[in-house]
């Protein structure tokens, strides 16, 4: 396999998780978000991924793209150590807590969104951050709510073995303290964080652990 990838990307963080806790060997291929304008947007690599984002895992003759298709993938074909509960239910409520990480909070602080702010719309560096601390922000603290009344969170966010949602929720949490986002009300995000840090498939996909790390 080879993951086509970018250090600070949360979307391509979120797929070297789930293939180190799969024990999966993959090569990693990595895209340059910022050199040269993006290499993510040359034609050579737009041929892999039409998108022009990251990552995209290329896999016995194919290439699948979309993080979060990605993981499903691996979990279909590889499906131990499991990253989804066996209830059906279970299953949907974990897979709400992705979504709603890598649905409605990074895709409003994503690079090309950012990039937008400022370039063409002409907002400041300051506003710029204000934007992504604000929807960043309030989306955690959402998060927080659901994981802080519900029962079936243990030591991570479904239990006590890392899943699906851990795999997201590591890599926001990574760009929430980058940009300095408060997370001091958010004490049961940051316990789940913490003991998921404390696993080497967490601290091998961290970002400053690749090997295109700045």
């Amino acid at each position: 396999m080879k993951l086509y990838s970018y250090f600070r990307s949360s979307a391509s963080y979120r797929v070297r998780i789930a293939l180190n806790l799969k024990g999966i060997a993959y090569d990693t291929v990595p895209v340059h978000l910022l050199r040269d304008g993006g290499e993510q947007l040359t034609p050579e690599y737009r041929k892999l991924n039409p998108d022009g984002l990251v990552p995209a895992l290329e896999v016995e003759g194919a290439a699948l793209q979309q993080s979060l298709a990605i993981i499903e993938y691996l979990e279909e074909t590889q499906p131990q150590p499991p990253l989804l509960p066996q209830s059906p239910l279970d299953r949907a409520w974990v897979r709400g807590l992705a979504l709603s990480i890598a649905c409605d909070i990074h895709p409003l602080n994503n690079l090309r969104v950012l990039r937008y702010l400022v370039r063409d719309l002409k907002v400041s560096e300051e506003d710029k951050n204000a934007w992504y601390r604000h929807w960043c922000e309030q989306g955690l603290a959402a998060l927080e709510t659901t994981l802080a009344r519900d029962k079936r969170v243990g030591t991570f966010c479904y239990g006590d073995t890392p899943g699906l949602a851990d795999c997201c929720l590591v890599p926001q949490v990574a760009n929430a303290r980058r940009l300095e986002c408060d997370l001091s009300a958010m004490p049961t995000i940051l316990r789940i964080n913490d003991a998921c840090l404390a696993l080497d498939a967490f601290a091998r996909a961290a970002p400053a652990a690749q090997p295109d790390a700045e």
